[in-house]
This record gives structure tokens, sequence and C-alpha cells, in this order.
């Protein structure tokens, strides 16, 4: 199974209101393994970024001057998550934003749901930790993984982040390759062992002749001291 895990920066909060993509960030994985596989772009939205939102990710107009449009990019980052399942935390957020820019291209690109699956982590973490903090930096605490690097807000950080906490939250974990910046985490849960049950030979051990007349030895003894025969004598007899 194939599966990306995603995340943007944006000018603001409401793509109806023009707010444009300035970040995608993406990292590849396959059967539950990370490859080496990322997409990552800083983009130029051709419109003012609000200050609210500069604060949370750093990200400037002067930055962003000399980056590729979102057009300049579309056609690669199609085939990127194409097929795929996208792995995104609020999910609805970013795919507005993302179906907004493919909505603005010439000819409209196609909505993100009809190239591709979403699993939203949000939800899945509201379901699992209900009424509690379900922020990526809260996952990240309370899965054990080190986000001390997160200073700001960046897509291709907090994708990498975000696939930690994933595999955490589903079972399993595996390293990122991020050196020592990001660790992963030591307190996540283990799937047990298969064994092929096939392949195994039971093994029948039979009672010696000495362990047999031991055994009747102890049997007479049950009858004696029950007085008219032992329920154990019994049972063997009838079966």
């Amino acid at each position: 199974m194939r599966q990306i895990v995603l995340d943007t920066e944006t000018t603001g909060l409401e793509p109806a209101e023009g707010h444009r993509v300035i970040e995608i960030g993406c990292v590849e994985i396959v059967n539950r393994r990370p490859t080496e596989r990322t997409f990552h772009y800083y983009l130029n939205p051709e419109r003012d970024i609000d200050r609210e939102a500069e604060n949370v990710h750093g990200l400037s107009s002067a930055f962003l001057a000399d980056k590729p449009k979102f057009s300049d990019v579309a056609a690669e980052f199609l085939a990127f998550i194409e097929g795929a399942e996208l792995v995104i935390h609020n999910a609805a957020f970013d795919v507005g934003f993302l179906d907004a820019e493919f909505a603005r291209l010439t000819p409209p690109g196609p909505a993100v749901a009809g190239v591709c699956g979403v699993l939203d982590t949000l939800m899945m973490a509201r379901q699992l930790h209900p009424g509690q903090r379900q922020s990526l930096d809260a996952l990240c605490k309370r899965y054990g993984i080190d986000n001390s690097v997160r200073e700001l807000h960046g897509a291709l950080l907090d994708a990498r982040l975000l696939a930690d906490v994933f595999l955490a939250m589903t079972g399993g974990q595996a390293e990122l390759g991020l050196g020592s910046e990001v660790s992963t985490s030591t307190a996540v849960r283990k799937r047990p062992r298969k064994i092929d049950r096939k392949a195994l030979t039971l093994v029948v051990q039979r009672a010696t002749p000495e362990e047999l007349a031991a055994h009747e030895a102890v049997l007479d003894r049950l009858d004696k001291a029950a007085d008219g025969g032992s329920l154990w004598r019994g049972a063997g007899r009838e079966a």
C-alpha cells in the first residue's frame, strides 16, 4: 500500500478569500515503510501573506518572490500523489486549499479526492484519545516523538513528524532517517510474532510401563480410600 503523508503552509486560513498555498511537503510510505522519496516546494502565492500566518510558519513574501508558482509544479505534484492514500492532519484544511489551487489552473485540474484516498489523522486521534488535545505537538508528546526542532511550522518537517505519529498510532514505528534531529518513539506497540503452525510437528510422549504401573498403584489407593471406587478410575473405564 502506498501512502503519502502531506502538509501545507498557506497565506491565511480561507481559500474562499483568495488565500494560497505557499509550501507543500510530502513523505512517501510504502507498506508501512518510509521510503527516501519526498516532494517539497516553496511556492510564490502572488499575493500578500497574513501577519498571523507568517508568525506561524515564518515564510515571507520576500523569501517566496523567486519561488515557482503552483501551476509550475502542479503536474509533478499530481504525478507524485496520484493513486496513493493521502495521510493529512486536519485533512479538510489542506485538501480545501489544494482543490482551490487545482481549480485555478487552465484548464482546471482534478479535485484531490478524485485521484487519491484521504485519511485524516485528526479524526483518527479524536477516536483514539477523546477529550484530549490532538495537535501535532500534542500527539508527538503522547507518542514519545522528539519534535524539539519544530520552532516554526514547516510543511516537510511537519509531514515527517506526522509520518512518525501515524505509524505509532496505527501500531508500529519506522525510522524516517532524520538522524539525531527527530528520533522515533521508544514506546510503540509491537505486533505479535506470527507462527506458521502448518510447519510444526506434534510430539506425543507416551508413558513408560513403569509410569503406568505407578499410576495404577495410585488409583488402587484412591479406590480403597473412596470406599467403593474412585471417580478417576471410573472415568478412565468409561473412556
